[in-house]
């Protein structure tokens, strides 16, 4: 979808028509909307902590300046393929960013979701809701969907699960904050 007008990125002034417009998906007890400038604070603060960074592959620990900024900044641009939302609680007086869901499109009309949670929201049902919440709306139209995660992380393995994935198989990926291989649980769901 498109839009008229303009905005700051980065200090650069564009028309919204240059600018790719991401889907806001409501729920009950948060929206996933597109990340913004003010998420920078957040996202450094929760990337920073060991036990988010260990369970995904891409985030470094210790956390480097300026990777927050350079994150949104990739989530912004428009020729963006991955589509990254905030999990934001505001509306029902919860945190603004309360962790971070995405959607990469892959070809074939295949997507790989990632995800992570603040750890102050684990055990919650929040992961799995934002993931449902997702796969709902499916906003880039995948037929499928593919995630993995790591062999020591049952709970998000439960989230996938949860939300009618099927085991496909066992591979490794490279996670930047152990700097080394782990071994992983892959998923799938196929969509419609």
């Amino acid at each position: 979808m498109r839009a008229t007008g303009f905005m700051l990125f980065g200090g650069k002034r564009m028309s919204l028509d240059e600018v790719s417009r991401q889907a806001v998906i409501e729920t009950e007890r948060f929206d996933l909307r597109p990340l913004r400038r003010s998420d920078e604070g957040r996202i450094t603060l929760y990337a920073s902590d060991e036990r988010v960074a260990r369970m995904t592959s891409s985030i470094p620990h210790p956390f480097p300046p300026g990777a927050a900024e350079a994150f949104i900044t990739r989530s912004l641009d428009p020729e963006r393929a991955e589509e990254v939302w905030a999990i934001d609680g505001t509306r029902v007086g919860e945190s603004e960013l309360m962790g971070v869901i995405s959607l990469k499109l892959m070809d074939r009309a295949q997507c790989e979701i990632g995800y992570w949670v603040a750890p102050a929201y684990w055990n919650t049902g929040l992961a799995s809701e934002a993931v449902q919440a997702l796969l709902a709306a499916n906003p880039m139209r995948c037929q499928t969907i593919f995630a993995s995660v790591f062999q020591d992380n049952a709970a998000s393995a439960r989230v996938l699960t949860n939300a009618g994935f099927s085991y496909i198989g066992d591979a490794e990926t490279y996670c930047v904050a152990r700097d080394t291989t782990v071994p992983t649980w892959t998923y799938s769901r196929r969509l419609g």
